[in-house]
């Protein structure tokens, strides 16, 4: 159960950040307005907190593996709301960061 709560947290993050990234794009750079960047700075706030739940005590090691997580989820972003379509380079440096991630976050540890 540990490892399916640390995924969805992994999971809410990106959507915070990824999301919250893009608000603050859409309001300044395609002139959207100052309530596009508000949302943007909100859900960048929630991301903050949301890595706090994760189970790991290890502010570094959850960051770390996040960066893996954030990259793959970007991807996926730009391809479900930008209609970005990555090419294979994008699609493999991605399974490299997420396997990255589940070494750094689910590998076993000696307590």
């Amino acid at each position: 159960m540990t490892v399916a709560r640390s995924i969805l947290l992994f999971l809410v993050a990106a959507l915070a950040e990824i999301g919250g990234a893009w608000l603050v794009w859409q309001g300044w750079r395609e002139n959207r307005g100052l309530l596009w960047i508000a949302g943007g700075i909100i859900a960048l706030g929630v991301y903050g907190f949301v890595a706090t739940f994760q189970p790991d005590p290890n502010f570094g090691r959850i960051l770390a593996a996040y960066g893996g997580v954030f990259v793959a989820g970007s991807l996926a972003w730009g391809m479900l709301v930008d209609k970005f379509r990555p090419d294979r380079y994008d699609l493999a440096g991605a399974t490299i960061c997420l396997v990255g991630v589940a070494i750094i976050m689910y590998a076993p540890r000696a307590s």
